[in-house]
């Protein structure tokens, strides 16, 4: 009788990953050098906004969305954060700098990071 516990655990498990594998996974663009604005909508949707077009590198894309986050903030808005995309990857812009992930909900490297003075540069630019 001791299997039964097992069997019941193994099926909530089983059925568990069977919903989690039906949820759609949010895919950022792989459109070539376009930079885009992630909206998050309900339902745990997004809409893609393209931000600037020919965009060489990750970098430069960062920066677009570090220049539209500043000017919302000039404006008087008060939320630190955004969350852009590039290429296949997702770009997250706050006060510490620029992480990137290729999900949304998943793991986060940095990209760039902020110095003394605010400034965005990369990881290994900056003492620690």
């Amino acid at each position: 009788m001791k299997t039964l516990p097992v069997l019941l655990i193994t099926a909530s498990l089983l059925a568990t990953g069977a919903l989690t594998a039906c949820e759609k996974k949010i895919e950022a663009p792989y459109d070539k050098g376009v930079c885009f604005h992630v909206v998050p909508l309900t339902g745990g949707k997004v809409k893609f906004n393209t931000l600037a077009n020919n965009r060489p590198s990750l970098e430069s894309c960062a920066a677009a969305l570090e220049g539209m986050r500043e000017h919302f903030l000039a404006l008087g808005g008060t939320n630190d954060n955004l969350v852009g995309a590039y290429q296949g990857s997702f770009l997250f812009l706050g006060r510490t700098g620029v992480f990137t992930g290729q999900s949304l909900d998943g793991a986060r490297w940095p990209a760039l990071v902020r110095t003394q003075d605010g400034r965005l540069a990369a990881p290994s630019a900056v003492q620690q």
